[in-house]
């Protein structure tokens, strides 16, 4: 009996040790990131714009980042601003949208007004964030967790690693699991 107890035991530790070390970050895909920086499980720049558009700075802390450097004239930019507003309401309790662009305010805010972008809108005319990480080409996209570290970086539509719901719940249930 006492044989048959250790073992369940046994048995229902390493059940859990697998359910709670399961739940882990996205795996780096081998893909071009348009940018000089890799930044994938790395310390992310500081959150550093010229001024919000979309009223006061937000409230980030505790949040992940969706941080996505983009641009009105951009046509791949422009296709993701539904999903980003999609994802800005689905995971509202955990995570923070944010669209920066390095455009003047006036044409930021003539497009904000001809298209809806419900999440935090922000400017950085002198690309202080942008030239940190090196972004080439965008839409460019970090993830970054409240810890500050990089959990997805790269172009929000690459078919080698695109950025869904999925792996956003992921790296929710991670950070929320005590992954580091």
């Amino acid at each position: 009996m006492l044989r048959r107890s250790i073992s369940f035991l046994l048995i229902a530790t390493l059940t859990v040790t697998a359910l709670a070390t399961g739940s882990n970050y996205p795996n780096k895909v081998t893909k071009t990131i348009y940018a000089t920086s890799d930044l994938f499980g790395k310390k992310a720049p500081a959150l550093e714009v010229e001024s919000w558009l979309s009223g006061a700075k937000p409230t980030t802390e505790g949040k992940i980042l969706v941080i996505d450097f983009w641009a009105t004239w951009c046509g791949p930019c422009r296709a993701t601003i539904p999903e980003l507003g999609d994802w800005a309401k689905k995971f509202s309790k955990d995570i923070v949208v944010i669209g920066i662009s390095d455009e003047k305010p006036e044409v930021v805010k003539a497009f904000m007004e001809k298209t809806p972008m419900p999440y935090n809108v922000a400017i950085d005319p002198s690309r202080k964030m942008s030239k940190i990480v090196g972004v080439q080409g965008i839409p460019h996209v970090l993830v970054v967790t409240p810890d500050g570290i990089v959990r997805w970086q790269g172009f929000p539509l690459d078919p080698k690693d695109k950025l869904t719901d999925e792996t956003l719940q992921q790296i929710i249930d991670a950070y929320k699991a005590g992954v580091r």
